[in-house]
């Protein structure tokens, strides 16, 4: 072989290394851009909230778990603060440093629109040329939860202890939470936030109310002790809140009508739930007649009267004990 198609081949040879090698290289940068770069872990983490698969999403997120209770890290809790999450988009990584970039993705939680910034470092590569990311280390962020004058509620959808009426969980971010206690006879309306930002804490508030059933259950019982006051026949019912009191004669018969019932409100105190004082006003009619002049006049007397009441709430038992005063 002549000496000039030697060199023809071997620079052909060299050459085809040459684009072997350049499109080696490129299939590593695109590989870096594309699909081993921090942006992807974030869309690995956020798939992970999505299938409320909270160890997976721990590790990921290279975070470290508070001292507060782990309810809401994994499943049907986790799922349902992820899914209030929408319209996700992940941002471009911004450069912080050598081996660090930040991520921000944006989305809306019940309409709103939020943001999260996740930092990640370049911690080596693997074979050789694919570049490794990892979240930098954190703590999760935590919600603390209050309800009044309740031991549980229910979040997410899940029902939580609450000693004395609170309590502390750990929980990922972003998310969204609910938060809400209903019962026969006591129940706080359904509170909302999002957690947004890397540690920290978010404040959630239940402020429980009597409801409509035990006001009414509460209301009839008052009721039924005045008109079972105003069915006494007597000047001063026995254990009743009015009387009627004069020097004249009775000349017939006695009869008490309440023409304003008490207006009934439950009130949370001190760890209990106590009602407001009560006040209404009953009506006299009868006859009296007039010892020095013998005359008998009908007369109608309106009495107002007050008077508190206890309140007792065991399981389906409701107890009205009134607290007269003389």
């Amino acid at each position: 072989m002549q000496t000039s198609s030697v060199i023809k081949v071997l620079a052909a040879w060299l050459l085809g290394l040459l684009l072997v090698i350049a499109g080696a290289v490129t299939a590593v940068v695109v590989a870096n851009s594309f699909i081993f770069n921090p942006e992807e872990q974030v869309h690995d983490y956020l798939e992970a909230l999505d299938d409320g698969d909270g160890e997976r999403a721990l590790g990921l997120l290279n975070a470290s778990v508070p001292a507060a209770n782990a309810a809401m890290l994994d499943g049907a809790p986790l799922q349902q603060s992820a899914a209030a999450v929408e319209d996700v988009v992940v941002g471009d990584a911004v450069p912080v440093g050598a081996n660090r970039a930040d991520v921000t993705v944006t989305y809306t939680v019940r309409g709103t629109e939020h943001s999260s910034t996740f930092p990640l470092e370049r911690t080596g590569n693997e074979w050789l040329f694919f570049n490794t990311w990892e979240f930098v280390p954190t703590v999760l962020p935590t919600l603390d939860l209050t309800v009044i004058n309740q031991g549980e509620a229910t979040l997410n959808n899940t029902r939580v202890a609450m000693p004395e009426g609170r309590n502390q969980f750990a929980v990922f971010y972003p998310g969204g939470f609910e938060a809400h206690y209903t019962s026969e006879y006591f129940a706080a309306p359904a509170q909302t936030v999002a957690v947004t930002e890397r540690g920290g804490s978010q404040q959630l508030a239940l402020a429980t109310a009597a409801t409509d059933v035990l006001v009414e259950e509460v209301n009839a019982q008052v009721r039924r002790f005045l008109d079972e006051c105003a069915a006494q026949t007597v000047f001063q019912p026995a254990n009743c809140p009015f009387n009627f009191q004069t020097e004249s004669r009775v000349a017939g018969d006695i009869r008490w009508a309440i023409t304003e019932y008490p207006t009934v409100a439950i009130e949370p105190f001190d760890g209990s739930w106590v009602m407001e004082p009560l006040a209404g006003t009953a009506e006299l009619t009868t006859s009296l007649q007039d010892l020095f002049t013998g005359t008998i006049e009908a007369v109608t007397v309106p009495r107002e009267f007050g008077f508190t009441a206890r309140l007792s709430v065991t399981g389906d038992d409701v107890t009205v004990t009134p607290v007269v005063q003389y």
